[in-house]
């Protein structure tokens, strides 16, 4: 397949936003003035103080953060866990965005290109909201059955993650980074702790769920741990005696201070913190837990929707899909009401898969379907690809459906589209091309990708990533999906009906939640209400929400804010709108938040109309 060059790309983005082209003309055939080459050197030099500072503020936060060193490619930190939840790391942390915020007020973003302008705008709204955030308390909740350091830890030793397994000294780095972890799994006790002194403590049902999953980390030998799984790969380039020794060295580790600290932690969730766990579902229930959940909800969408509108917005929405939905019904001839044809698409067998590889096999097969029409819709492709991996058996009890795991910064892994095969009657085959063109391409996978190949762009911006931008690119994918004729099955346009729905229903149900005061069961009875989905994956799904408030706003918020562009687009440019420049416009300059995009597809539009 063809793909764009990304420099080419951005270079071309920011030409144009930079100066149209008879004026970049005029500037090539006269000789600057005195006042005209002033002005370019202001501009020169505020960009470079501007590039200088944010290149200096990667750096500090890759120091500060080094397990998310290892994600982005930059391998310096491998040997280190980082403080996470030290007083030291969170004084750091607050002194690392206080004095960036502070340098970055002081730039002249006038003098800068209308590309800086945008990634200054960005690096602004980022320290703000990191400074806001640290009004609530989130470390006295260090792990949820959703998101866990645990998780991660056991995805990066199980050598198919980021961190690298090649040399010896690959090796020992990750038996010092195990040995920071054990230090976190103290301290996760002790915010915990905190966290029961204080009242800030999870729902019961979400403890509930945790015990099980550290249950299956307690083996009996080091061998059986996924922690060993690096020793069973060992390179042949290892001579013997470096073989022995590290075999040794992660069986003692193992068997005398993992194991030992994770059945602590196991023993400290099921004995102190389950019997302290709250009655409550919602965030509400936390001590100020309103005002933390609106300031969640404004950072997961980067917004300032209330809350209250957002609920209203999620009733608006379930219904104009419910009426959709009845619509497909008719279509394919169905006798009973939607609720009948619900209950049909969600139980008879000729909708779902009998083998688990079968259904990893079909989103192969799709993927080939979606890239051959990807190039009419898209100037610019990530270079790296993607392969479709089922869930790890360790973690798919409470994992999503499906999710998305970036590539390897140098590309030397693709990205990972997982889809859970724990439950086949979670996995219609109906719903198949809208998961696969939201999780993979154009979806996670092209925004993504994309951010990480640019060039021309600061580092944290390259890396940076916002869940309304990303989760509403993704969501807007699956609209794309139409237009690109990838539905023309009637029941697989209803499982991209199906799949909008639940990200409509999640601005009713976490509003509801947090918010309201709705309990997990009426979170619950409400999702069976309006949608096809299997039990199991409504209960994670309420579940998730319990656990991450906020987040889930994000998807429905993204899409609607660039439908509402893309519209405003197509309006104002008439017969000069190009989609594949408007795609270009969104994808090339990496994840904004909505007010950023927002003004950049402004002065997008703004430009083409002065062509």
């Amino acid at each position: 397949m063809k793909r764009s060059s990304i420099a080419l790309a951005v270079a071309s983005l920011i030409a144009l936003q930079g100066c149209s082209k008879e004026e970049s003309t005029s500037v090539s055939v006269q000789q600057p003035t005195k006042q005209v080459a002033t002005e370019t050197a202001q501009e020169v030099t505020q960009s470079q103080v501007y590039l200088d500072m944010v290149d200096q503020y990667f750096k500090d936060v890759l120091a500060l953060e080094p397990i998310y060193a290892t994600f982005v490619g930059v391998n310096d930190y491998n040997d280190q866990f980082g403080g996470s939840l030290t007083e030291a790391y969170l004084k750091q942390r607050h002194d690392l965005n206080s004095r960036y915020l502070s340098q970055a007020k002081k730039i002249d973003a006038t003098q800068l290109s209308a590309d800086l302008k945008l990634s200054h705008s960005m690096f602004m709204y980022d320290r703000d909201l990191e400074l806001k955030s640290e009004a609530y308390p989130a470390y006295y909740l260090p792990i949820n059955q959703f998101y866990s350091t645990v998780f991660t830890m056991v995805q990066l030793g199980s050598g198919e993650s980021a961190q690298p397994f090649n040399t010896v000294e690959d090796y020992r780095n990750w038996l010092s980074r195990l040995k920071g972890f054990i230090g976190w799994i103290e301290l996760a006790q002790q915010r915990m702790q905190q966290g029961i002194d204080n009242k800030v403590v999870l729902p019961r049902t979400l403890v509930e769920r945790i015990v099980p999953q550290l249950d299956a980390q307690l083996v009996a030998k080091a061998e059986d741990s996924l922690f060993f799984a690096p020793i069973e790969k060992l390179p042949e380039s290892f001579s013997e005696q470096e073989r022995v020794e590290l075999t040794k060295a992660y069986a003692e580790l193992i068997e005398q201070s993992l194991l030992p600290s994770l059945t602590q932690l196991r023993n400290f969730v099921k004995d102190t913190y389950l019997p302290n766990a709250r009655g409550t579902d919602g965030w509400s229930g936390l001590p100020n837990g309103k005002a933390w959940y609106q300031m969640l909800a404004n950072q997961h969408t980067t917004t300032e929707l209330p809350v209250d509108e957002i609920h209203q917005i999620g009733l608006s929405e379930v219904a104009r899909i419910l009426s959709e939905m009845d619509k497909v019904r008719e279509q394919v001839g169905f006798e009973g009401d939607l609720t009948a044809f619900f209950a049909s698409l969600s139980s008879e067998p000729e909708y779902f898969f009998t083998e688990k590889q079968d259904l990893v096999d079909g989103y192969m097969a799709l993927k080939d379907e979606i890239n051959a029409v990807l190039p009419k819709y898209f100037n610019v492709m990530p270079k790296a690809d993607y392969v479709v991996k089922p869930v790890e058996s360790f973690r798919e009890k409470s994992a999503a459906g499906a999710s998305y795991q970036s590539p390897a910064v140098d590309g030397s892994r693709p990205g990972v589209f997982y889809i859970n095969t724990y439950n086949l009657k979670a996995q219609p085959k109906w719903g198949m091309m809208t998961l696969s063109l939201h999780e993979a391409a154009p979806g996670h996978h092209f925004q993504i990708a994309i951010k990480q190949e640019l060039e021309g762009v600061p580092e944290f911006q390259r890396f940076k990533g916002y869940t309304a931008f990303e989760e509403g690119w993704a969501l807007y994918a699956e609209y794309l999906g139409i237009e690109m004729g990838l539905f023309t099955d009637p029941y697989q346009y209803f499982g991209k009906l199906s799949d909008e729905m639940l990200r409509a229903m999640r601005l009713v149900v976490d509003t509801g939640l947090h918010a309201k005061g709705w309990s997990r069961e009426q979170a619950i009875q409400y999702m069976k209400d309006n949608s096809p989905m299997a039990e199991s994956d409504i209960k994670a799904e309420v579940e998730r929400y319990m656990a991450i408030p906020g987040q889930a706003l994000s998807y429905k918020v993204g899409q609607l804010t660039i439908l509402k562009l893309r519209e405003q687009a197509e309006q104002q440019l008439g017969d000069k709108f190009d989609l594949k420049g408007f795609h270009d416009q969104i994808l090339t300059t990496g994840s904004l938040p909505m007010a950023v995009m927002e003004q950049k597809v402004s002065d997008w539009i703004k430009a083409e109309q002065a062509k």
